[in-house]
């Protein structure tokens, strides 16, 4: 042991906090423990920082996953060990799936000490990678600035991605050298390769059916606008990928669909394409294998074409693709009206109904609906403008730790959360950090007290019906779910509606209030 104590302000964390401050991330989601709380002793004294504890790592992830996606930069999170991190591993998948940057500060025992095979000591750097797309692990004192800004560069570099860096604690109490935080290289989008943007130029102009399927940041307002002209002036038809990160839709924006996530769904609305041309997104392929269902969802003999890779610059791509076919500005076609407000019955279709109503201007949805939700983006093209956020790796429990990211990154604006019940339970601790933090969310549960997409999967794969064995690890009912008394035990203000009438109400008092409010929807 070499390492020696370093007085308040001048310790290995201090410099990995001033680092991260200095290159722009100011938020810290965290769950410690023994070997972090240097971090969390050098974060007390870095006011610039907020710290907003998570009390279960899955939320620190998937908040930081909802913060990054809107603020545009990443937050950090405080891990405690392999097992803390293996516990936030599912919403760093998702995370990585969204191309979301994150930057995970993972404490480590000292690094004289790991050869003493302690409780906790595990193989962090095998248990990150894949999960992250990049992992550093601090190799000294003198490294803990230039690892960390590595870090938050490989976060941001585009398209964004998980960042996992290993602090031995050792490095976080020792003396650091004090001198200037090293700034991180940032690697900028690249321009849109020029025989790519010529062969779907050329493509778009022989009348082949061709769908452009896009994701990313192609799915910003002004991109979108761009990809309308375009398809204006070929015909080529537009969708978004099935799972996407953030979408910008309602008021006058472009009215896009996505690709369906039943097989069959989506292979009837894609059977008709002879082209696809890729902005961002992956050829689109089903989410499991099914028995004698094909993987790729595109048809024989369907060409594809790659725009713009994930690393391209999106937007840019679509500017130079619009005007290397003579694009135009064109009129948008007209949005079918949202259905009058429904009475009676509360379904999955009522309160999309209501949420396309009154859904605030400016709102964020953060969507973990599962199988209530499928339909709903055919009831909110004519709602207020919002951003829409989806899980994207399929991993459930991300929906109500990405409203509370999404919260904290504007808190100027109201957040509505879709979410599934039993979803709901893998990070229901979320509603916790909303009270501490009274952040401005509506969480609507969607109440059916059973795992409905399961029902659905074990058909699809020609299983057939659930028996009395499969309900039991299929359903939730005995005992039943109490959303309303596992929010109020949680801090936040819970109602239930079981009309859509009473729906209606309760959204709408939610709407208009500040803080976080659940609406259990008893569907």
């Amino acid at each position: 042991m070499t390492d020696q104590p370093g007085n308040p302000g001048e310790t290995g964390a201090d410099v990995l906090c001033d680092t991260l401050l200095a290159n722009d991330v100011d938020v810290c989601f965290a769950n410690p423990g023994t070997s972090e709380m240097h971090f969390v002793a050098a974060l007390d004294r870095k006011p610039a920082m907020r710290c907003v504890l998570g009390l279960f790592e899955g939320v620190v992830s998937g908040a930081a996953d909802g913060y990054a996606r809107m603020a545009g930069k990443p937050a950090a999170t405080l891990l405690h060990t392999g097992p803390g991190m293996a516990n936030a591993m599912a919403n760093m998948h998702n995370a990585r799936r969204a191309n979301t940057p994150m930057v995970n500060v993972v404490g480590d025992h000292a690094s004289y000490h790991l050869p003493y095979d302690a409780a906790l000591t595990s193989d962090i750097d095998t248990l990150a990678r894949p999960m992250s797309g990049h992992v550093r692990r601090i190799a000294g004192i003198e490294d803990v600035s230039p690892a960390t800004a590595e870090s938050v560069a490989a976060s941001m570099s585009a398209p964004g991605t998980v960042s996992t860096l290993i602090l031995p604690a050792n490095f976080a109490w020792g003396s650091a050298p004090q001198g200037a935080p090293a700034k991180a290289q940032l690697r900028a989008p690249t321009r849109v390769d020029d025989t790519r943007l010529e062969a779907a130029a050329s493509a778009l102009r022989d009348g082949k059916k061709t769908l452009i399927l896009m994701t990313g940041t192609a799915l910003r307002e002004a991109p979108l606008e761009d990809a309308h002209r375009i398809a204006a002036a070929t015909g080529a038809d537009l969708l978004a990928q099935q799972a996407n990160a953030r979408l910008e839709r309602g008021g006058s924006r472009v009215a896009l669909n996505r690709v369906p996530y039943p097989i069959d769904q989506a292979l009837e609305v894609l059977k008709v394409y002879e082209r696809v041309i890729l902005v961002g997104a992956k050829a689109p392929v089903g989410f499991f294998a099914y028995p004698g269902k094909p993987s790729s969802l595109l048809p024989e003999g369907c060409e594809v074409l790659t725009l713009a890779d994930p690393t391209d610059d999106l937007p840019g791509a679509l500017d130079a693709l619009a005007q290397a076919v003579g694009a135009k500005p064109a009129p948008k076609p007209q949005i079918a009206a949202i259905p009058d407000l429904a009475s009676g019955k509360l379904t999955p279709e009522t309160i999309a109904i209501t949420v396309g109503h009154h859904l605030p201007e400016n709102a964020i949805v953060c969507d973990e609906s599962v199988t209530s939700g499928r339909d709903f983006f055919r009831f909110t093209y004519g709602a207020a403008s919002h951003d829409w956020l989806q899980l994207t790796g399929g991993a459930i429990g991300v929906g109500l730790p990405l409203a509370t990211g999404a919260a904290i990154a504007c808190p100027d604006r109201k957040v509505v959360a879709l979410q599934a019940d039993g979803s709901g339970m893998y990070t229901n601790q979320a509603l916790w950090t909303m009270a501490r933090e009274n952040l401005d969310v509506c969480i609507v549960i969607f109440a059916n007290r059973r795992y409905a997409i399961l029902h659905g999967e074990l058909k699809g794969v020609g299983a057939g019906e659930a028996g009395e064995n499969a309900r039991r690890m299929l359903d939730f009912d005995e005992p039943s779910l109490d959303w309303v008394k596992i929010a109020g035990g949680m801090g936040v203000e819970a109602a239930r509606a079981e009309t859509a009438e009473g729906f209606t109400e309760l959204f709408k008092r939610a709407a208009k209030t500040r803080g976080p409010f659940l609406i259990e929807a008893m569907i």
